[in-house]
């Protein structure tokens, strides 16, 4: 993919949608800044990205798409705010350093959305 060498990313505060396969592969990628005018993070947006250890949603987003964090193998801690209302499918699979993950209680959670295993907490 097009991003070998990337360490971090600032995604720009226009974007509401951050599109599938967006920075999938993206393997060197530490960082991730994700601006409150995003509302929905695309299928396997953010898949494979190994060197990921942690992400902060804002508040804005309501919608995290199928695959979205999968195969992100380092990564230990995801905060998911209120917003959420959608976790599809293999969003966190394939994330064996995720131990626990807290999720709002009216959000709608594919039943294969994350890893067997995970300590998923409603709040």
């Amino acid at each position: 993919s097009g991003c070998t060498g990337l360490t971090s990313i600032t995604i720009p505060d226009s974007v509401t949608t951050i599109e599938p396969e967006a920075f999938s592969g993206c393997t060197g990628l530490t960082s991730i800044t994700i601006p409150d005018s995003v509302t929905t993070i695309g299928d396997e947006a953010f898949s494979d990205c190994t060197g990921l250890t942690s992400i902060n949603i804002p508040e804005s987003v309501t919608t995290i798409g199928e695959g979205a964090f999968s195969g992100c193998t380092s990564l230990i801690n995801v905060s998911l705010p209120d917003s959420i209302t959608n976790i599809y499918g293999d969003a966190f699979t394939n994330c064996p350093n995720l131990k626990t993950i807290t999720i709002p209680k009216n959000c709608e959670v594919e039943d294969d959305a994350f890893d067997e295993g995970i300590n998923i907490i409603r709040r």
